[in-house]
């Protein structure tokens, strides 16, 4: 756990602003998605290799991914809109022209991402840490609605939060602090009030930081900042650290707002109670 920024220092929040993807959500769910639709696809199809089927995928998510993204995040392209044209692709490169192929296997491919969808180990302890400590909870993410909402409702969470801000729902994405400010609204907190967890430096930290919000780095893999790269206040590998950085930093705030009685904090007794006195 590393404190980054100088100033000014982190206040005890009364909101935590999460990002959802690679923040709550095990971004390992696509490889493992992939992997299982292209068996099952290839199963399906006679002469067709699943490892012929995962190289042309991914050589389809390379090639229409980036000219896509932004589009994506702000809602102009649905997800179920690129994940037929993904796999359109896919199997006109493995010589299948069939629409209604590419649209069965969109939908195969969908329906495994959703079982594969899981919560890193350490976020229902973060959750339950801020409803022990009263703090308000809202999640900010990049993405198309359909799949964003999906996420939630697969992974049971949406009753967590009291703001949801979806970028294709509201057209602005991270690092637009006015993603950050909509769900200050929602929560009716001030920025010097809240921190926000995110794993991208890019979008989350920027974004933060732009807003006014305390900036989280969650570095789960333990990359490396670049010079030229936002600052976060505070640089963690697990949310288990960010409890532990709750704790510490309401502990701090108690004891400058209300410091013990050197009288008693001394070890000496009062007069009251010196029996010779």
């Amino acid at each position: 756990m590393t404190r980054e920024r100088d100033d000014p220092p982190l206040r005890p929040p009364r909101a935590l602003l999460l990002d959802l993807d690679g923040t709550l959500l095990d971004d390992g769910w696509h490889r493992v998605a992939i992997t299982r639709a292209c068996r099952e696809i290839a199963g399906a199809l006679p002469g067709l290799d699943a490892d012929r089927l995962a190289e042309a995928n991914a050589g389809a998510w390379d090639d229409y991914w980036p000219r896509i993204e932004h589009r994506w995040m702000l809602g102009r392209l649905s997800g179920a809109d690129v994940r037929r044209e993904v796999w359109r692709r896919t199997l006109r490169t493995c010589g299948f022209e069939d629409g209604s192929l590419a649209l069965r296997a969109a939908e195969t491919f969908y329906g495994l991402c959703r079982d594969a969808y899981r919560l890193y180990d350490d976020v229902e302890g973060l959750v339950a840490a801020a409803r022990r400590a009263d703090i308000s909870l809202a999640v900010i993410t990049n993405g198309a609605p359909d799949d964003q909402r999906e996420k939630l409702r697969t992974l049971g969470i949406e009753d967590w939060f009291g703001a949801i801000v979806i970028s294709g729902e509201i057209g602005v994405g991270k690092p637009d602090p006015a993603v950050f400010r909509r769900a200050l609204q929602g929560l009716g907190v001030e920025a010097g009030a809240a921190w926000h967890v995110g794993d991208l430096l890019g979008a989350d930290v920027a974004g933060a930081n732009a807003a006014g919000v305390g900036s989280v780095w969650l570095n789960r893999p333990g990359a490396s900042r670049g010079e030229a790269d936002p600052v976060p206040d505070l640089e963690v590998r697990s949310l288990s650290e960010v409890v532990r950085r709750l704790a510490v930093e309401r502990l701090i705030h108690r004891e400058v707002e209300d410091p013990p009685d050197p009288a008693t904090s001394s070890g000496q007794p009062d007069e009251a109670h010196d029996p010779g006195v």
